[in-house]
């Protein structure tokens, strides 16, 4: 069983335009994170894919793996099936470009032990939400699954509503996915749903067709960068972890 990891990379973000190459301690965003995803026990390979010429020089200054793609791609999970039509695999695990701290072990809860015998296969990541905050924030999409941990639904607001109990837990999705051929395929050949067109959330494609798609529960304290305010935040954290490490080897 080949499997292959992908960081979706795009300059023209419309809330954080060059987000992937965003200094955080002297590095770019890029290499944060693919320094964390080639750690990560079960991949073949890692992979930048990129439409952008200036995220390509930066691979290529820091030595990290990057396949150019076309630039008309609407959302990173139609540049991870190009990918798929480039590099051979059997599973193509996609790693948000935008988790740097991201960790190799939360990664690792999405790879099988086997190759799924499924022909139609797709999973995603979801950990709890801790805060208040996290709960509201739109940016952060909220899962709500059935008793197998299938996805039900996905929203940037806070669901289930507590009416009847408050005995209840949010549930947000990590940008973790992994993906067999057909379901990407899938993915690049069905046209958005009407959920999706309202939330804007590229797995309720899956969702809104009937396709299955397996939650896996972690414990992950990540957080993606979509605003300054969230790099810095990302950037307090790993200056603490770089100045813990230096002590530790004095």
């Amino acid at each position: 069983m080949k499997v292959v990891g992908v960081i979706p990379a795009r300059y023209k973000s419309s809330r954080f335009p060059g987000k992937p190459l965003a200094d955080i301690c002297g590095k770019p965003m890029i290499w944060w994170v693919y320094c964390q995803a080639r750690k990560t026990k079960g991949l073949d390979a890692v992979y930048v894919a990129t439409d952008d010429e200036r995220i390509e020089q930066v691979c290529r200054e820091y030595n990290l793996c990057c396949i150019m793609t076309r630039n008309d791609h609407n959302n990173g999970t139609e540049r991870v099936y190009e990918v798929s039509q480039k590099i051979e695999a059997d599973l193509y695990v996609v790693i948000n470009g935008d988790e740097p701290l991201i960790d190799p072990k939360t990664i690792e809860k999405i790879i099988p032990e086997k190759m799924p015998e499924d022909d139609f296969f797709v999973c995603n990541l979801m950990t709890e939400v801790k805060s208040p905050v996290e709960a509201v924030d739109f940016t952060n999409i909220k899962v709500v699954v059935d008793s197998e941990s299938n996805a039900l639904f996905m929203s940037r607001s806070p669901i289930p509503y507590p009416k009847a109990s408050v005995e209840y837990q949010y549930y947000k999705h990590v940008g973790v996915l992994i993906y067999n051929k057909n379901a990407l395929k899938f993915f690049v050949s069905t046209p958005k749903g009407y959920n999706e067109r309202i939330e804007d959330v590229n797995e309720l494609r899956f969702i809104d067709h009937g396709k299955k798609l397996k939650m896996i529960k972690v414990e992950a304290d990540t957080l993606s960068v979509d605003t300054s305010k969230d790099l810095e935040k990302v950037k307090d954290v790993i200056e603490k972890r770089l100045k813990s490490e230096k002590r530790k080897n004095e």
